[in-house]
């Protein structure tokens, strides 16, 4: 079964769209050296873990949810991997490692929000806290390194001529592309935020499946681990803190909605792009981070505001 596939009209392109036009061309022009080749694979490599955590948060928007926790889970996943590394461990098994901590988040918090009825937003905090704590009490609140060599050299490595993180992150859209629009799973997620009611009605387990959007959430932050720890070549315990918030931003101005299971995911692609270019603009400018954090609201405000402009007419 195919779920609705991808808005094919110009006029469907949401806002952010124009903004990234925007800002690229900004700061192609006051920036020396942003449209090089090598910084634009570096906005590459700088937004692919964020595009691992924006394309399950798109799915999980759309089910009228919310996930605050997944910085926290992502920098305790990256904890774990790096320790078991440290400790001696192979690559793989400190990588299956990682993906049990984010899954185990992950299922925590879709059993919360389902089961319990506890709303999203207080249970991904109360899970966001869990998770920044163990990793604070697992690391001493330092970073851990000696984690030898395997890492490193994976993250360091090209295929077809691609960073490596590149490379995994175009993957990881493909399948989130063909899970949304080519199955039945994501035939149910548009449904969970469209009318949940009816798939009850037709006889599926709704229940699981928001479960199993929560889950894919989790694993993800375990998954984007193996980029963030192989980019720093260290586990640190706040290393991923305020991500969540790029994520959502990234899918908002992206044009998925928190009602009527309202979701594009390469309107997600297009957010994670624009967050990635304003942060590596405002770098090459040398803006304080702390305003950047108000860049990226601003471009919340600002995309919404021309879509809203755009429907009106």
């Amino acid at each position: 079964m195919r779920a609705a596939g991808p808005r094919p009209r110009l006029t469907a392109i949401p806002g952010v769209a124009y903004l990234l036009a925007g800002l690229f061309l900004v700061f192609a022009i006051a920036g020396s050296g942003f449209a090089s080749v090598a910084n634009l694979l570096n906005i590459g490599v700088q937004s692919s873990i964020l595009l691992l955590l924006a394309l399950p948060m798109t799915l999980i928007i759309m089910s009228q949810g919310l996930d605050l926790s997944v910085g926290a889970v992502l920098g305790l996943a990256g904890v774990v991997l790096a320790l078991v590394l440290a400790d001696g461990g192979t690559l793989p098994l400190a990588f299956a490692a990682a993906l049990a901590v984010g899954a185990a988040f992950g299922v925590l918090n879709g059993l919360l929000v389902v089961g319990l009825g506890i709303p999203p937003f207080v249970t991904t905090l109360g899970t966001l806290g869990i998770a920044q704590g163990a990793a604070l009490v697992a690391t001493g609140g330092h970073s851990v390194s000696g984690l030898g060599g395997a890492l490193p050299a994976l993250y360091a490595g090209t295929w077809l001529g691609l960073p490596f993180s590149i490379v995994v992150a175009a993957a990881a859209y493909a399948a989130f592309h063909g899970l949304l629009y080519h199955t039945r799973f994501g035939v149910y997620v548009f449904a969970l935020g469209g009318n949940p009611e009816a798939l009850g009605l037709a006889g599926v387990r709704a229940p699981l499946y928001h479960v199993g959007v929560y889950a894919v959430g989790g694993l993800m932050a375990g998954f984007a681990a193996l980029l963030l720890t192989g980019r720093m070549n260290a586990g640190h315990p706040i290393a991923a803190i305020g991500m969540e918030f790029d994520a959502i931003a990234a899918v908002i101005v992206g044009g998925t909605s928190f009602e009527r299971g309202n979701g594009w995911l390469p309107g997600t692609v297009l957010g994670v792009l624009t967050v990635g270019v304003l942060r590596n603009g405002l770098n090459v400018l040398a803006v304080p981070s702390s305003l950047q954090v108000a860049g990226i609201g601003l471009l919340v405000i600002a995309a919404l505001l021309i879509d809203s402009v755009r429907r009106t007419r």
